[in-house]
């Protein structure tokens, strides 16, 4: 199938604004998926002017709370997680029998690499139903933005099971933060009929053309430094995905008791405890 044109039209669909038909799709996208509109800000389907206002349709005030603990990070997104552990010889978990490349995962450059091998990992895939806005699970200040070209397999957990590198091979865009406690990534993979990847700071990254990786550096510090508190919105998925996260060495101590494969993430709760 031609996914990325495929993608690409769907996004185009999802961004137009087509009256009472959005309402109808919408309204048959609630009742398919079982979507709890009542953390909604906007209730109603006829409230959103696209099918792209509604996907990314903002909780109202108090449905999350942010956990205030120094001490912890919050989860970022509402999801299930995919695997979470050690980066073990710049190798990440992706289902049984399937390793990824660090290197790959954020680029393709060991030097972006290096400062995240030997610490931990998360993956977390956000399902139709979920809240599709991404948060910040620490404080921290954006260091830079990479585009990578790739696929757009689908990435619901019966693929990654069968999709050697998955994560590594799908269209992506890495931000690089720095943090009281070391660097952090966060990948922001794209899949099917994703239309597209947005940041806050940056609007939608429209894929540049070519096949080429694209880099943008931000200033560490002064007044034109991006910076995040803990739960700050930083991004949001048009059409869904999965949300890669590398940690330095040193950085997370233990991820939230009992939670692994399959543990449903809400944004906010608990998701590590941070290392001394």
């Amino acid at each position: 199938m031609p996914k990325h044109a495929i993608s690409r039209l769907v996004g185009k669909l999802a961004a137009a604004k087509l009256g009472w038909f959005t309402t109808k799709i919408i309204n048959a996208f609630i009742k398919a998926y079982g979507i709890n509109m009542k953390e909604a800000k906007l209730k109603n389907a006829s409230d959103f002017a696209t099918f792209n206002d509604f996907f990314t349709r903002e909780l109202e005030d108090g449905a999350r709370t942010i956990d205030n603990d120094e001490t912890n990070l919050c989860y970022p997104v509402d999801g299930a997680i995919s695997q979470q552990g050690d980066i073990v010889d710049e190798q990440l978990i992706q289902a049984k029998g399937f390793n990824y490349s660090l290197t790959s995962l954020l680029g393709g450059d060991k030097k972006t690499a290096e400062p995240f091998v030997g610490g931990k990992f998360s993956c977390i895939y956000l399902a139709p139903k979920d809240y599709h806005r991404i948060h910040m699970p620490i404080a921290a200040t954006l260091r830079e933005m990479i585009y990578v070209p790739g696929d757009l397999f689908s990435v619901n957990p019966l693929t990654a099971r069968n999709v050697p590198d998955l994560f590594a091979r799908n269209e992506r865009v890495v931000a690089i933060f720095d943090t009281a406690k070391g660097p952090m990534a966060m990948v922001l993979v794209g899949a099917t009929i994703v239309a597209s990847i947005e940041t806050t700071w940056a609007g939608t990254i429209t894929p540049p053309a070519g096949k080429d990786v694209f880099r943008w550096h931000y200033p560490a510090s002064g007044v034109e430094a991006i910076t995040f508190e803990k739960g700050d919105e930083m991004g949001r998925f048009k059409l869904g995905s999965t949300v890669v996260t590398t940690f330095a060495p040193n950085m997370v101590a233990e991820f939230a008791k009992g939670a692994g494969p399959g543990t449903v993430t809400r944004l906010g709760e608990l998701y590590a405890k941070l290392a001394n």
